[in-house]
């Protein structure tokens, strides 16, 4: 068994991706404010609230799912390889002309999906930590910014599989021999890097705290309390026990079909 190439017309890099993991920090800290200005607000995904007895979802899966299909219909987002549905049963096709995007991923692992992990990672165990208990009943704005954190999320971990792409590229005889055995173990340790782990759970905290502190007008030299729309501690440690171990896992994935 071979590995195999794939023909595209984008040039990957580690570069480039590192950018584009740079740009994503910035949508995702910025999601995770805006979220944090609602409470949970926990009736919104646990509670079936649709008027349609046939409907058993809760209000914001049922925004997800018709969020989803107006944007695969009306603008193919999920034409594009750095998107991944939620609700992969509804997902037409795009009634208007589409961008075509080349073909970085290898074809057979391309469709690695996550998705309902982050789902209910994001749900029982990252939003309890960084918004404020209690109902405000503002569900459909607190469903609609949900939305917009999970698919922040989303995107930057299933950039996993790009970032597999390119290093599988860059030195496919390390990654055969672990592919072959389906050694989930040496292909992880291949993939990780602490130094570069740690240099980003230090940046994504200190944009925590650049985006997200409270502006407060104080007088004179007088210097007031910092505040902080989101603990930027607990950015960091998003990235660092969550973000990041789930984009490897993703990284992991794409590996074990890249010579199928």
């Amino acid at each position: 068994m071979s590995s195999v190439v794939v023909e595209s017309d984008v040039q990957l890099s580690l570069d480039s991706i590192r950018e584009s993991l740079i740009r994503q920090e910035d949508t995702i800290v910025f999601s995770l404010i805006e979220r944090a200005k609602f409470p949970l607000n926990s009736p919104a995904f646990e509670e079936s609230r649709c008027l349609d007895s046939g409907n058993s979802s809760s209000l914001t899966e049922f925004f997800v799912r018709e969020i989803e299909t107006i944007q695969a219909k009306v603008v193919g987002r999920y034409d594009n390889p750095e998107e991944n549905p939620f609700f992969l049963d509804n997902i037409p096709q795009s009634v208007f002309p589409t961008h075509k995007y080349p073909q970085a991923l290898y074809p057979k692992a391309a469709s690695v999906n996550i998705n309902k992990r982050i789902w209910d990672v994001y749900f029982k165990e990252l939003l309890p930590l960084f918004v404020k208990p209690g109902d405000d009943g503002n569900y459909a704005s607190t469903a609609a910014s949900d939305l917009a954190c999970l698919q922040a999320l989303s995107r930057r971990i299933h950039y996993g599989k790009f970032v597999a792409e390119v290093k599988f590229r860059d030195a496919p005889h390390d990654y055969e021999p672990a592919i072959r055995s389906k050694d989930t173990e040496a292909l992880m340790k291949l993939l990780t890097f602490e130094k570069v782990e740690e240099m980003v759970k230090k940046r994504v905290e200190k944009k925590a705290e650049t985006f997200g502190q409270e502006v407060k007008c104080v007088s004179g030299d007088e210097e007031s309390e910092k505040n902080y729309k989101v603990d930027p501690s607990l950015v960091s440690r998003i990235y660092g026990e969550w973000l990041i171990p789930l984009t490897k896992d993703v990284e992991v994935e794409y590996l074990l079909r890249r010579l199928d």
